[in-house]
């Protein structure tokens, strides 16, 4: 941390550099997004088609939703695609604020972070998909056939991959926290009960409203929460033992 202090006109005509910065990367990532939707969106729809009988599609119902559905993708394709440019944005903001034993914490979390959430939309894009899409069209029946919008969709697939990526920021949250020794290995594992239940909650708000969605997000997080028990208890901050009170050479007897 630089001992000599900015005044408020520096602060904020920094903040106004690094949101241009930022702004333009999410721009160019779009622009480069879009030109490429059909690709990105062909991805995005594998895990259901694979699941569909043969010759199955998607439709769109108005005539302007299938290319308002691509601009949105395309917006949050771009958000996606140029995130590591944010963060680091946002770390080239914040980072002449602090410390240097708290940039030793910081800028680890921050790709920890990254890797997290990466993994966690990994793991709903071949594990969650699949096995909720077996589920959902088990229930066609020859008077029920599957027709699914593109705009719908997305829409959900989208939420989820977002949510478990999200939501996968926990490891490295408690890991940081466990750091700064803010949390311990006994403290998360005293309040496992409420924890439980707060997962649970948290899963029925970011999934849509199926059983199946909350389950599959709740149940990586709870193991994930046990996890971070022993995570906590390896690499948190250790308690320094009690030194001795007494100064040496101190311990005469009294006359």
């Amino acid at each position: 941390m630089s001992d000599k202090k900015l005044p408020l006109s520096a602060h904020l005509e920094e903040l106004r550099k690094r949101l241009i910065y930022s702004f333009t990367g999410i721009g160019i990532a779009f622009a480069l997004s879009y030109a490429y939707i059909k690709e990105i969106v062909e991805i995005l729809m594998r895990p259901l088609m694979n699941t569909l009988p043969p010759g199955s599609s998607l439709v769109f119902t108005a005539v302007p939703e299938a290319f308002f559905t691509y601009f949105k993708a395309a917006i949050l394709a771009g958000i996606f695609f140029s995130s590591p440019f944010l963060l680091y944005q946002l770390w080239a903001f914040v980072s002449p604020g602090l410390y240097q034993r708290e940039k030793k914490y910081v800028l680890p979390y921050l790709f920890f972070s990254s890797f997290f959430f990466l993994l966690g939309a990994v793991f709903c894009y071949f594990i969650v998909f699949p096995t909720i899409f077996r589920f959902f069209l088990s229930f066609a029946t020859d008077g029920i056939r599957p027709l699914p919008s593109i705009r719908e969709y997305l829409t959900f697939t989208i939420k989820l991959l977002l949510a478990f990526g999200l939501l996968f920021q926990w490891p490295p949250l408690v890991l940081f926290l466990a750091r700064m020794g803010v949390v311990s290995g006994p403290f998360l594992s005293q309040n496992r009960k409420y924890a439980v239940l707060i997962i649970f909650v948290i899963a029925a708000l970011v999934t849509p409203p199926d059983l199946v969605s909350q389950i599959l997000l709740a149940g990586p997080l709870i193991a994930m929460y046990e996890g971070s028990i022993w995570m906590a208890k390896i690499f948190g901050r250790k308690e320094k033992k009690e030194e001795d009170q007494t100064a040496p050479g101190t311990e005469g007897k009294q006359e």
